[in-house]
């Protein structure tokens, strides 16, 4: 997949036109499933009903060549490279099927591959759509300064050492550092940190980002081709392309099995006619020993366990992607967790209310003055006054003449008193502290922190059981902050501070040690560690279009227990499949067997052959019960 790095339109500065999303039907190869499944079930009905065979026939054959032209296609390309895949030997099966008279074992075989093969096409597009819309972070455009005059150009043709003018609302064209002015930039899709940041002359500020408020004079430190919003769709391709391939069980070893079922078949064919058997008795064991053989049962031992894990998981708001998906969390050994807006839910929150002694005021009466002068502020920390205000019941008085001022916050007069709050100057912190003032006299402070999920400690200690291992905390934010988190759910090994890249290399530090890491995020700067690990699930209440499309599930309701609780069905799923493996082995084992040493009769090898089928069908539909998600913590099937 190639991903151009110039910027693609925005809708204006202050924020990102949609990814486009590619639809469903757009794809050839779910129109052809599609094809074949509404061919398969127009049939079926007639078929079962005992209608006349010139009725179904043809739609029948409309299902086999809707669904099985291109796996076909593809099978023979690979026979020309000297391959043989387990898509041409379900063909060649269901065709075998349908010449003895099973033709609607066949159709369905072909179903289940056409549409297996356009759920992974979907998947692929809109990891494409969502990589290729994360550069629209970035705006097309951005204003130049060249001595007193201002230009607007292409971010494109922006070079180092250029000097931006970054007005209130506007994203920032490129990573740079702040020459002059103040203001609150929003920075979550690269660093994750909840709140906006404070910037001034000598800080630096990244590509993508939103300035809240003051304007700013940047200068342009890296070309915007190497900026930091770049490098992470650089991450995110390259992860996809190197992760481990995307196979279930079976698939792993279905070459092998492919080139054992036609080497056999051939000469069970090819030998008792050498030896002057008659044509049709050989035909006829070798069709018989095909569809013994094939991996119908197989097939049907792998999907059904993990379809319905997938179902199961659904209804319970957990959205897995694929059966692969599904299969890879049941795999996983180590965890690593996002802190904001994964362990913590991202919104700031009032946590302490401090009144300084002999100044006549009670937490109270500190909150309502503090909430009503930042009542007419959009911003973050003034939402949380005021929330934290009405929380208890608290009266707001109404303010007048109100100004905000970037770096320093917010002034109103309130009953006749000038009542100013903003961040007091206090050492990088898990919280922030903003102090109240009347009139030039302090007050007090309140302080506040992002938030914690109330059920983030339990999901940490269910993670820690089944792994064996406490996860590790990966986060952009504070060292503080991060401590803070780690401490209230019981995690040792945090890193803070981290860019997209440092999060990919923590996550590649731990595969390379031989673990299989499951990562959990919700953000743009999530996605590179989500695409990189073993398998990743994203947050999705809040998650960003980029990382729900890179997870392989995403958590839709936002509880954090349901991560847990997925994987011990995944394993549960796994355990189910190897069972069905087991039985679906046994019974074409001893059908072969049969029709090598004795005599298997048609009827009776096909009765065999799809009474194993049906028999993994239904065990594999077991985890459908609510009682496979509840009971979950058993890894027995």
């Amino acid at each position: 997949m190639s991903t151009t790095l110039a910027p693609t339109p925005v809708s204006s500065p202050a924020g990102p036109a949609p990814a486009r999303r590619t639809r469903v039907l757009a794809l050839p190869e779910a129109r052809w499933a599609l094809a074949s499944l509404l061919a398969f079930l127009a049939a079926l009905p007639l078929d079962l009903g005992g209608a006349p065979a010139w009725t179904y026939g043809p739609l029948y054959a409309a299902a086999y060549a809707a669904g099985g032209w291109e796996p076909a296609l593809e099978g023979l390309r690979a026979l020309r490279e000297k391959t043989l895949d387990v898509d041409l030997l379900m063909i060649v099966a269901a065709l075998g099927a349908a010449a003895i008279g099973q033709v609607l074992d066949g159709a369905l075989l072909i179903v289940i591959f056409a549409t297996s093969g356009a759920l992974e096409a979907l998947a692929t597009a809109r990891t494409a759509d969502s990589v290729r819309g994360l550069l629209d972070l970035a705006p097309t455009t951005a204003t130049r300064l060249t001595g007193d005059r201002e230009e607007t150009v292409p971010t494109a043709e922006l070079a180092v050492g250029d000097v931006l003018l970054v007005r209130p609302g506007e994203r920032v064209g490129a990573d740079g550092s702040v020459l002059d002015g103040t203001g609150e930039v929003d920075q979550a899709t690269i660093t994750g940190e909840p709140l906006p940041v404070l910037k001034r002359p000598g800080d630096d500020v990244f590509a993508g980002t939103l300035n809240g408020t003051g304007a700013l004079r940047v200068r342009v430190d890296r070309d915007p081709a190497d900026s930091v919003i770049a490098r992470i769709v650089t991450l995110v391709e390259e992860a996809s392309r190197t992760k481990a391939p995307t196979q279930l069980f079976i698939e792993k070893i279905e070459q092998r099995y492919a080139v054992g079922v036609v080497a056999a078949t051939l000469a069970v064919f090819g030998i008792p006619l050498a030896l002057g058997a008659d044509l049709t008795d050989a035909l006829l064991r070798a069709m018989t020993f095909m569809i013994v053989a094939s991996p119908c049962a197989v097939v049907l031992a792998t999907m059904p366990p993990l379809l319905s894990a997938i179902a199961n998981a659904g209804r319970h708001g957990v959205l897995v992607k694929s059966a692969v998906a599904m299969e890879r969390l049941g795999e996983i050994d180590t965890v690593a967790l996002d802190k904001t807006g994964t362990l913590t839910e991202g919104t700031p929150e009032v946590t302490a209310v401090r009144p300084l002694p002999g100044s006549g005021l009670d937490e109270d009466a500190l909150l309502a003055l503090a909430a009503a002068a930042e009542h007419p502020s959009e911003h973050p920390l003034a939402r949380a006054i005021v929330a934290a205000a009405r929380t208890r019941g608290l009266r707001v008085a109404p303010a007048q003449d109100f100004t905000a001022t970037p770096g320093h916050g917010v002034t109103a007069v309130v009953g006749g008193h000038e009542v100013h709050v903003g961040r007091a100057e206090a050492p990088e912190g898990a919280e922030t502290t903003v102090r109240v003032t009347r009139d030039g006299t302090p007050l007090g402070t309140l302080a506040l922190t992002d938030r914690l999920r109330a059920d983030a400690a339990a999901a940490t200690a269910a993670l820690t059981a089944l792994t064996g291992t406490a996860p590790a905390l990966l986060t952009g934010d504070n060292a503080s902050a991060a401590a803070r988190v780690a401490d209230a759910t019981g995690i040792t090994d945090v890193r803070a501070g981290l860019l997209p890249d440092g999060k990919v290399e923590a996550v590649r530090e731990r595969e390379r040690a031989g673990r299989k890491v499951l990562f959990v995020g919700d953000g743009v700067n999530d996605a590179p560690a989500l695409a990189a690990a073993h398998a990743g699930i994203a947050m999705g209440r809040a998650g960003s279009d980029l990382a729900l499309e890179t997870a392989d599930a995403v958590v839709v309701r936002d509880e954090l227990t349901a991560v847990p609780a997925v994987v011990r069905l995944s394993r549960r799923a796994r355990g189910l499949v190897l069972q069905n493996l087991v039985i679906a082995g046994t019974f074409i084992t001893a059908l072969v067997l049969w029709d090598l040493v004795g005599h298997l009769p048609l009827p009776l090898g096909v009765a065999g052959h799809e009474g194993s089928t049906v028999l993994v069908g239904l065990n594999g539909l077991r985890l459908l019960r609510e009682s496979a998600w509840r009971s979950g913590g058993s890894q027995e099937a």
